[in-house]
């Protein structure tokens, strides 16, 4: 199995490397978690010792990207390229990509994914279509998670969610079903298979918590009554206070007032049922962690931690959305029904930054990023870097020795728009450089980032908004009415790249007024 290994890699171009250097890699990402909801990043709130730990054993990114929205987000992250077609559709991935699973598998790599794929659930756009040996999990976008055959009451004619595994679809779930478990005990069945023989390995985790429905254990649950009594105002600021301390977030950035859907704690109706949502969505962060913790177990167990790359993450800001409208009558926790944070707990959860999921602020595209890595990343380190989900491809074939292919099956691919991190991950205080701004695209909002500047365009307000990242990255003092050149400048480096990905030419036209 070896020398197959290795002679595939030299068929593709692979920089030869001994399969003993090359790193397993090992990628957890979590579903609508905001910036500071883990305690390595600002929750003291929230139990995450797992998570904690990899922050103290590895290296916490200040500045890492995504794209503010799940499906855009698992697009980029499998290819290393932006999304086309303007970010529309759920199956984004063409022939002119390779995911991970395709371009590591091609590298001597054994592949799997165990939960949320949410980039097509029929064929030829499944995990087993594009590059996976083992799947497992939701092919949608979220579900019940104490039972996923019941239908999702968002969407018309049943909303019945794709779960499978291989090819295989599964329609019914036994009696102690919860997602989250779920989805470890197949990622830790892969791990497992995967380390009786030499080849190393990519394993994809994507959590679907804590994504709403917000639905968790009892006994999680429990531990967290009465923690969030004094609100979200309370919760921002006290967040805040300990990012600051932690030295993720300058103190000089000023701490932004409430989003305009934030009603302020002392008005609000209902006070139990608000604490409530805020505690099981605390819970669903709990237990994540507590699988994480299953995993890095069987991780040590399986004597490949040493050189195994661990990489944590989430797919966009906290979530503000309401499916269904705000209601009391939907109780947190249960499985019988379909509740939701909603935009007050939401920006709280994405302190110090403002605005949420789909938005091109920080709230939306700021993750926290966490990578340990023993036999490489030195621990308790933190950097400066800028990073984007676009450079998780191109950083795990640089740790793998290889390259990516020009053409697939006698087609032309896409190059790569990510860059390799590795130097980065080897010393944290290395800078790797960029030669092109990173760009944003969903649903009207619009987003560029080219050193220390930002432009972003938030598609209820039409209008661009400059902001200086090092000065100001919680983006409290627009500068466009000082710096109209500047604006003009980058709003031209986005309609450029607008053109070139597929945005439709009736959103780049857009009127854009300039505050």
């Amino acid at each position: 199995m070896k020398s197959l290994s290795i002679l595939t890699a030299l068929l593709i171009g692979m920089v030869p490397a001994r399969a003993a250097e090359r790193p397993n890699i090992l990628l957890i990402m979590v579903d609508d978690m905001g910036w500071s909801d883990i305690g390595c990043y600002g929750a003291e709130d929230i139990q995450t010792p797992n998570i904690d730990r990899l922050a103290a054993d590895g290296l916490r990114f200040r500045q890492f990207y995504n794209n503010a929205k799940c499906t855009t987000t698992r697009a980029s992250l499998l290819t290393g390229l932006y999304p086309r077609k303007g970010g529309n559709g759920i199956e984004l991935l063409d022939d002119r990509m390779l995911t991970f699973g395709e371009a590591m598998r091609r590298a001597g790599y054994q592949t799997g994914i165990s939960g949320k794929w949410h980039n097509g659930s029929r064929a030829p756009h499944r995990p087993v279509d594009r590059g996976f040996d083992r799947s497992y999990g939701l092919w949608d976008g979220c579900c019940n998670f104490f039972d996923p055959a019941i239908p999702d009451p968002k969407f018309k004619g049943g909303g019945k969610r794709f779960f499978g595994q291989g090819e295989e679809r599964i329609t019914e779930f036994p009696d102690g079903f919860y997602l989250t478990d779920s989805f470890t005990d197949h990622a830790i069945t892969m791990l497992e298979e995967f380390s009786k023989n030499e080849q190393p390995f990519l394993l994809y985790l994507p959590f679907t918590a804590p994504h709403y429905p917000i639905q968790a254990k009892p006994e999680d649950i429990a531990k967290y009554k009465g923690k969030f009594a004094d609100g979200w105002g309370a919760l921002q600021k006290r967040r805040h206070a300990r990012a600051v301390e932690l030295g993720l977030v300058d103190s000089s950035w000023a701490l932004p007032a409430p989003d305009p859907e934030v009603e302020p704690w002392e008005a609000a109706k209902n006070k139990e049922w608000q604490q409530l949502r805020m505690e099981v969505y605390a819970a669903m962060i709990d237990c994540v962690d507590q699988n994480i913790g299953r995993l890095l177990a069987a991780l040590e167990k399986s004597g490949r931690a040493e050189n195994t790359l661990v990489l944590f993450l989430s797919d966009n800001g906290s979530c503000a959305e309401t499916p269904g409208g705000s209601k009391g009558d939907q109780i947190p926790g249960p499985k019988e029904f379909y509740s939701h944070v909603g935009p007050s707990w939401a920006f709280a959860q994405n302190s110090p930054f403002r605005r949420y999921k789909t938005s091109m602020h920080e709230g939306g595209i700021a993750t926290p990023l966490i990578a340990r890595w023993p036999s490489a990343i030195k621990p308790g380190g933190m950097t400066n870097q800028v990073g984007h989900i676009i450079d998780l491809l191109p950083t795990f074939l640089d740790a793998a020795g290889a390259r990516y292919p020009s053409e697939f099956e006698s087609k032309p691919l896409r190059p790569l728009e990510g860059i390799s991190l590795l130097p980065v991950l080897r010393d944290s205080s290395a800078t790797v450089e960029r030669d092109a701004p990173l760009f944003w695209f969903f649903a009207g909002n619009r987003g560029v980032r080219d050193g220390k500047w930002k432009l972003g365009w938030e598609g209820r307000l039409r209008r661009w908004e400059l902001y200086d990242m090092e000065a100001d990255r919680t983006e409290t003092r627009d500068l466009s009415g000082d710096m109209p050149e500047k604006v003009s400048e980058l709003a031209a480096l986005w309609k450029a790249w607008a053109e070139t990905t597929g945005v439709s030419k009736g959103e780049i036209e857009k009127e854009e007024k300039v505050k």
